[in-house]
């Protein structure tokens, strides 16, 4: 069998330091003869006791060895951190999860390019883990494949009070709408937050076994998928299919296509341009508006409605999405399991239109994320037009400026936020963060307060759980001397998502006036990676990449 990377580990040129690797391998407790002989698949596993959406991998990596084993390749499993964005919000952590994403990417190359692998199984659910895994992949351009840990469920299923939804805007008791942000199994959380988002797109982009992805984390079929993906990723290597085969621009695009349907997280327009930039391809944020006129938001998934994940994937998933989508996708890419989008077409079925519904029917007709532009941001801002109410849709307000998410939750506990005001919340970016915390809890205060004509603007970013008029991943953003750091309160906002616009109402003799006696604002930081960050992030616009 093909052993591409690995064979250089047994081989004796260089006597007598292979004697020595030889030996070392010996107290594996494996039989060196068949090491010689079968590829070794590296299995990047990022299982973790403190987060219910890694808390199961060890039981998918298993079924993965198995796979592995019976394919006729040697599995060797390491691991990688999995941070939870859920433990972060609101407090200093949060500043550190962006981040780990590169860090994750660096560490799986780095690792992969010392031990030498033929091919990878990446096993992994939540947010930052999965686009770092990918970043990886595609700069060892190894034969590479995913097994997603899928989403959990929601307590609120478990309650026979149960609506025909899981979205806590639907029940007024407040058990049953703390039941609907309950995490009940392992898994990621059950709405269209990041996480679940980024294992969407990790099959449309065609990185695993297709209809594998949005398995709950607790079915059975999850356990079939690892193993046949355990069997799979050595047929890999014997037909040479390295990621690069499979994802380019087209594939990119499919997966973009997949997230303005299903209405995901605004963190795609940081990880997309990212996962590009390591295929040295250009994602630039303008993509998101050459296609969200054309492909619809299909699904009212929570925070935009109703239905949760578990729904989603009754109703047929990623493939069902894809089939509603077939004019639209490229058919022509290619799967990692060898096979086209269109010879798989026939089989993908949607099988609930109330949940996954034809273009005619969606349930909004232009995608989930947009970017705006305007002197507010010249680079570029993000916003989930699919959690935005239609009244809310164009919406001007009065600046109410802070300096950090910190002092914005001072004030909503302090109930000093007004209607029809819109929030700047600036110095959170990728440098002035740094890295770019979300600010949800800021939008689930003003939830829980009943503010309903409130906009929200920070160079932050958002969790793929926000709603309302939140706009996020202003550029250039505050640290940089960005218009936001020059915005005064009082001054005047205009969010127009249909228009594509965010504008600050005030002239350019006045904010050149502000600039000129601007003073920068900078955190204390600790010592260590965060401070190397800082030096080398990138801009939000194009992913907040490390140079």
């Amino acid at each position: 069998m093909k052993k591409p990377k690995s064979q250089p580990i047994f081989d004796t040129k260089d006597f007598p330091i292979c004697v020595t690797r030889m030996g070392f391998m010996e107290g594996l407790g494996v039989d060196i003869e068949e090491l010689k002989q079968k590829p070794i698949i590296g299995i990047a596993n990022s299982r973790t006791d403190i987060n219910p959406g890694h808390m199961h991998l060890d039981t998918i990596a298993t079924r993965v060895k198995e796979g592995v084993h019976a394919g006729g390749g040697i599995p060797m499993e390491f691991n990688v951190p999995a941070p939870c964005d859920v433990l972060t919000e609101g407090n200093d952590g949060m500043r550190f999860i962006l981040a780990q994403r590169d860090l994750i990417a660096d560490i799986i190359e780095t690792h992969c390019r010392s031990m030498l692998y033929d091919a990878l199984v990446m096993i992994a659910s939540c947010d930052k883990i999965i686009p770092g895994m990918i970043m990886a992949a595609a700069r060892l351009d190894l034969p590479t494949i995913f097994i997603t840990g899928g989403p959990s469920a929601f307590q609120i299923r478990f309650n026979p009070q149960k609506t025909n939804s899981i979205s806590n805007v639907d029940y007024d008791d407040p058990t049953r709408k703390a039941e609907t942000i309950t995490v009940a199994t392992c898994g990621s959380c059950e709405v269209i937050g990041t996480a679940n988002t980024m294992q969407s797109l990790v099959e449309a982009m065609g990185l695993t076994i297709p209809g594998s992805s949005n398995v709950p984390a607790f079915h059975s079929k999850k356990l079939l998928h690892a193993r046949n993906t355990g069997k799979r990723i050595v047929a890999m290597v014997e037909e040479e299919l390295t990621i690069r085969k499979i994802v380019d621009m087209k594939a990119l695009e499919n997966a973009l296509m997949v997230d303005l349907a299903i209405g995901g997280s605004t963190n795609s327009a940081l990880h997309l341009p990212a996962i590009a930039h390591n295929l040295d391809l250009e994602f630039p944020l303008s993509k998101f508006n050459d296609f969200n006129t054309k492909i619809p938001t299909l699904c009212k998934l929570m925070p935009n409605g109703p239905h949760g994940m578990i729904d989603f994937y009754m109703a047929g998933g990623v493939p069902a999405v894809m089939k509603v989508l077939a004019d639209d996708i490229h058919q022509d890419s290619k799967t990692a399991i060898g096979l086209t989008w269109a010879t798989l077409m026939p089989f993908m079925t949607v099988k609930d239109p109330s949940v996954i519904p034809e273009k005619k029917d969606a349930f909004r007709s232009e995608g989930g994320t947009v970017v705006l532009y305007g002197n507010l941001a010249p680079e570029g801002a993000v916003i989930k037009q699919s959690a935005v109410a239609e009244d809310m849709q164009i919406f001007t307000g009065r600046a109410h400026v802070f300096e950090s998410e910190h002092d914005a939750l001072a004030a909503l506990r302090e109930k000093n936020i007004q209607e029809d005001e819109v929030l700047v919340i600036r110095n959170e970016g990728p440098k002035g963060g740094p890295g770019m915390p979300e600010t949800l809890a800021v939008t689930m205060g003003l939830s829980s307060l009943g503010i309903k004509r409130v906009g929200v603007i920070t160079d932050g970013r958002f969790s793929g759980g926000t709603e309302g008029p939140c706009v996020g991943h202003v550029s250039p953003e505050a640290y940089d001397g960005g218009t936001i750091a020059l915005v005064k309160d009082g001054d005047e906002i205009t969010i127009d998502i249909p228009g594509r616009k965010v504008a600050l109402h005030v002239s350019d003799d006045e904010l050149a006036k502000r600039k000129a006696v601007w003073k920068p604002f900078r955190r204390e930081l600790p010592k260590g990676y965060i401070q190397r960050y800082v030096k080398y992030v990138g801009p939000a616009s194009k992913g907040a990449i490390l140079s």
